[in-house]
């Protein structure tokens, strides 16, 4: 069964651009459970534009024993101050995924995915050290990317495709191709023995297509916006 885990950054946006508490992230992620959410999903990153550390923590415990609880995250951005790294966070929260993220500082959004050929080096022990804290790890990847022997050869347990082209190409009125390259990178990741998660622009009017043309997704993200 499919499950979809609602992220709730959007939400940390809105009050840190108001100064204060309001809107409430934990309100706002106690109202997607009540409504029948799988899991909550938050981003920290480094500068804090929106989910914080403290929020980390307090979401942590109310989504204990409730929902998964998806922490992504840039694995390779260095701790700063209020920022205690990511793996640092995984620790403290023990989330059931721990999904790895190649985005810059300076990125609005998380807009590719890992060059495993680049990046597999640098990602095996991080992917070993989350693994140990009994965290389940997915690596955010591009539809089409080659080398996901390497995602499965690090000990990865998933994928999570990024799904903004798809959404992009099924505004414009014709996601047929991008639809088929999302299945056939999925279709290649089962066959190497990973899950496969979705996200990214994932909404109402294009989910219900893209969970028919890629069968076997397991998790799909979408923003509370």
């Amino acid at each position: 069964m499919t499950v979809l885990s609602v992220n709730v950054n959007k939400v940390a946006v809105l009050r840190n651009s108001r100064g204060g508490a309001e809107p409430s992230v934990l309100a706002a992620a106690e109202a997607a459970l009540r409504a029948g959410a799988g899991g909550i999903t938050v981003h920290p990153r480094p500068d804090q534009r929106h989910i914080r550390p403290d929020d980390v923590l307090g979401l942590a415990g109310l989504v204990a024993g409730r929902a998964e609880y998806n922490l992504e995250g840039n694995p390779f951005a260095p701790p700063r101050p209020g920022y205690p790294g990511f793996l640092a966070l995984v620790a403290a929260v023990r989330p059931q995924q721990a999904t790895l993220v190649p985005d810059g500082d300076g990125q609005l959004t998380s807009d590719h995915g890992f060059d495993l050929a680049r990046d597999a080096g640098r990602l095996r022990p991080l992917v070993a050290e989350l693994k140990a804290l009994g965290t389940r790890v997915s690596l955010f990847m591009d539809a089409g990317a080659p080398g996901l022997e390497l995602a499965a050869a690090l000990g990865a347990d998933r994928i999570e495709l990024y799904t903004g082209p798809y959404a992009e190409a099924h505004a414009a009125g014709d996601a047929h191709a991008a639809l088929a390259q999302c299945a056939k990178t999925a279709h290649e990741a089962q066959a190497l023995g990973l899950g496969v998660n979705a996200g990214h622009d994932l909404s109402q009017a294009n989910l219900g297509d893209f969970l028919r043309g890629v069968p076997g997704c397991w998790r799909f993200r979408s923003a509370m916006r």
